[in-house]
């Protein structure tokens, strides 16, 4: 036989096998068995023992405010006041703002609807800023206006 003949003995073999009318071979049937089981329900893992107890970690301030102490916060004359602090200057612009001085020095820039202290920022003019002030007990709500020095 030529080599030219294997390949195309090959190719014919392949082609013949194709063309089969034969119906496939039908699936093996299944096995019978004895009894039927229901599916297992799937198990939920074993928790592990809890071990022996931990000893409790204590605290140390060193020199920090203990978190879990409630704070207490400043109310009425030790808190900040509006009459106390002071108008130190005003930058106009689309959105004004107010720079206002504590007594302690403390510098705040304010815009409309910032809060400072016992009182909220409700306008701020060309040479002032108004307050209001919320009520202590006994007394009424009301506006406190702070004025640039002009001198």
């Amino acid at each position: 036989m030529s080599p030219r003949a294997i390949p195309l003995a090959a190719a014919f073999l392949v082609l013949a096998g194709c063309g089969s009318s034969a119906t496939p071979p039908a699936p093996p049937a299944p096995a019978p068995t004895a009894a039927v089981t229901p599916p297992r329900a799937p198990m939920a893992p074993k928790e592990p023992d809890p071990g022996p107890a931990l000893p409790p970690i204590p605290y140390e301030a060193k020199a920090r405010r203990d978190p879990f102490t409630p704070l207490v916060i400043a109310s009425g004359s030790k808190g900040l006041t509006i009459g106390s602090a002071k108008l130190v200057g005003i930058i106009s612009g689309p959105q004004p703002l107010a720079l206002v001085e504590t007594p302690e020095g403390i510098g705040y820039i304010l815009k409309a609807g910032d809060t400072l202290g016992d009182g909220r920022v409700t306008e701020i003019g060309a040479d002032s800023v108004s307050f209001a002030v919320a009520p202590k007990p006994g007394e009424k709500a009301g506006i406190v206006t702070l004025r640039l020095r002009t001198d």
